[in-house]
Parts: structure tokens; C-alpha cells; sequence
């Protein structure tokens, strides 16, 4: 499959219901903004241990499976409660470890600070699909799983300052 195809050249894309949509439609921009996500997340992989790595990786194939549930207007879904629940439970193993005391001044250490980028652009995604789920009513699974990812990425960063004894909190 050839990567310049020249469709796109008078500002519509295809979608996977067959139909052309204007590249700024609310789909577009959703599934433009998960995509910088999973970029983003692929620069964080360099800076992390082995094993957050790897969770970073599944989660960037889980992205492409939401994008696929966006594009699809919500007839591909690939992504449920089962991986929702495996975000939480991730969560919930970084919050015994560290215990927050407040506030957190993001980004104490380069490998938290690329995570604190993810999670910003995870919480923008986050608000793009709740206009589509809000105005459209596609993409429930998503805005929830963007919700909990964005958690576990802040969570994550934390975990990277506490093993480095490089936490800040607000005063």
C-alpha cells in the first residue's frame, strides 16, 4: 500500500465506514491527538526501565485499536473493560508505592517529565472524544480508557521520581 495516495490533497480523509470526512472534523482531530499520543509515548520508551516500557508499548497498541473505534464512527471496537481494568489495577500497584503527600510538581527527573508530556496530551485527547461521545455518541469506551490512561501515566511519573528520590510537591 503506497503512502502518498493524493486523496487527501483537497482537505478530506477517509475513514473507516468508507465515508470522506474533512481533515479538522472532531474525529479527525481526536484521532489526530491519539496519534501524537502513542508518538509521544514511543519518545518515553527510551527513558524508562524494561518492564514500563513495555507497558507503554501495549498501551500504544491499544491506542491504534481507539483510533480504530473513532474512525469507525464506534462499529470497531477493540478496546473494553478488560483493558480499562488492567489501566486500573496498574494505578492502583503505583499508588501503594507512592504514597502522594499533595501536589506534585511535574517533571523532577527526564524520564517523568516525558511521561507528564504524555499525560497532557492523554487528558487534550481526553476532552477531543468527550466532544464526540457528548455530540456524536461514538467513542464511550474511549473517553474512559484516555481517562484512566492519562492516571496511570501521571502515576507512572511518580514512580520514576520516588525510586529516584526526586518527588517535588507544591508548597
Amino acid at each position: 500500500m503506497p503512502i502518498t495516495t493524493k486523496t487527501g490533497d483537497k482537505g478530506t480523509t477517509g475513514i473507516f465506514t468508507g465515508d470522506r470526512i474533512a481533515k479538522f472534523s472532531p474525529i479527525i482531530e481526536a484521532n489526530g491527538t491519539i496519534d501524537e499520543l502513542s508518538s509521544f509515548l514511543g519518545e518515553a520508551k527510551h527513558y524508562v526501565d524494561e518492564e514500563l516500557g513495555e507497558v507503554l508499548e501495549n498501551i500504544q497498541m491499544e491506542l491504534y485499536s481507539l483510533m480504530t473505534e473513532i474512525a469507525s464512527k464506534g462499529e470497531y471496537k477493540k478496546v473494553g473493560e478488560k483493558e480499562i481494568a488492567r489501566l486500573e489495577e496498574l494505578i492502583k500497584k503505583f499508588e501503594r508505592e507512592v504514597k502522594l503527600e499533595g501536589f506534585v510538581i511535574p517533571g523532577s527527573t527526564i524520564a517523568s517529565a516525558k511521561l507528564d508530556v504524555c499525560r497532557a496530551i492523554a487528558r487534550r485527547a481526553e476532552r477531543k472524544v468527550a466532544k464526540l461521545v457528548l455530540e456524536y455518541g461514538i467513542g464511550e469506551i474511549s473517553l474512559k480508557y484516555l481517562n484512566r490512561l492519562s492516571d496511570l501515566l501521571f502515576m507512572m511519573g511518580r514512580y520514576i521520581e520516588l525510586k529516584e528520590g526526586k518527588i517535588k510537591y507544591a508548597k
